[in-house]
């Protein structure tokens, strides 16, 4: 425990000297409306850096603070204004014997409708919900499908009513989708109900991987990691919970040949309907109908975003680094 202490001070002063050095961003404007949602002079502050893959960030509001995941470190890190950085959790997405894969830890997070903290697992292949008030560990959420275990968890969402959908590629696996462990013959998405069924809602995706809601929860937002098919999908959420026919939103694969960094990965919506997702070139806007409004240009491959404070601050992770940008909208769930 000394050891831990130690090494995270040390991490918090070097982090804290980098963010006051580092401007790793620029804006793109593709149509007005950009404008309208993000100031023309803001910029990413970089809050820390150093980590190996920086992913998954959640906003925990009861605490005011940043959680968010370093997948190959196999750690969750907490970000709070005032106090800098420290390690949240680890391990904290795989407990088996080492080594076991490139990214074994967590990755996508997020606080449910209880309050607790919920993580998708890839070295344990599994989503677990964890209470945050110190009343005991980890509890599954969903660990199986068919009595098959998945690959590895990847992002997650819940609606008001307690459904989730979350993502399943091969990113945790040893030797990802070449695997001898794989048990499971496609990456899926799928959805758990309150009863805690677990049932398969999309079965023809290359690399499923960011998934968010609309403002209405009438559509679930699906990003694609494929060079080939680097596709932002939109679902109609049916009644039931299941999902309606696919839809092409947007297609990044053109950005993708152009050599701009990254892939779709992790997004969010605001309160409009817009969508911020991860992408080539940084953090893409795109409006309800697809349209690509803008860009948050970041000179390196960007992970996932979040919403935080007061629910206009969008939170970054971004390769090595965490950042934060100021913008003139409000994220879903403020």
């Amino acid at each position: 425990m000394e050891l831990i202490k130690t090494l995270t001070i040390i991490m918090m002063t070097s982090f804290s000297i980098n963010a006051q050095q580092k401007s790793i961003s620029k804006l793109i404007s593709e149509n007005p409306k950009f404008d309208e949602l993000i100031d023309v002079d803001a910029k990413v502050e970089i809050l820390a850096d150093g980590f190996t893959w920086a992913e998954g960030p959640v906003w925990d509001k009861e605490r005011a603070c940043l959680l968010f995941s370093d997948v190959p470190e196999n750690t969750i890190y907490k970000f709070k204004a005032g106090e800098g950085l420290s390690v949240f959790l680890n391990p904290s997405g795989y407990t088996g014997k080492h080594p076991y894969s490139l990214e074994p830890g967590s990755n996508g997070l997020i606080i449910n409708n209880d309050g607790e903290l919920v993580a998708c697992e890839h070295g344990d292949r599994r989503v677990t919900r964890m209470p945050m008030n110190g009343g005991g560990g980890k509890f599954p959420v969903s660990d199986n499908w068919e009595g098959k275990r998945f690959n590895s968890p990847n992002d997650l969402v819940q609606a008001a009513n307690g459904t989730y959908y979350f993502t399943d590629p091969p990113y945790g696996l040893p030797n990802r989708e070449k695997a001898t462990t794989r048990e499971i013959d496609l990456f899926g998405v799928y959805k758990v109900d309150v009863s805690g069924k677990t049932e398969l809602a999309i079965a023809n995706l290359s690399r499923p991987n960011g998934v968010a809601l609309s403002p209405d929860e009438k559509t679930l937002y699906v990003a694609q990691s494929d060079p080939e098919k680097a596709y932002i999908l939109s679902y109609e959420i049916k009644q039931d919970g299941s999902l309606g026919k696919e839809n092409l939103l947007y297609d990044a694969t053109p950005m993708v040949k152009a050599g701009y960094k990254g892939l779709p990965d992790g997004l969010k919506t605001d309160k409009n309907g817009n969508i911020f997702t991860t992408g080539p070139g940084g953090i893409l806007v795109l409006s309800p109908k697809g349209e690509l409004l803008g860009r948050i240009e970041i000179d390196a491959a960007t992970a996932n975003c979040a919403w935080g404070d007061d629910g206009s601050v969008l939170y970054i992770t971004a390769d090595m680094y965490l950042g934060k940008i100021q913008t003139k909208t409000i994220g879903k769930g403020f």
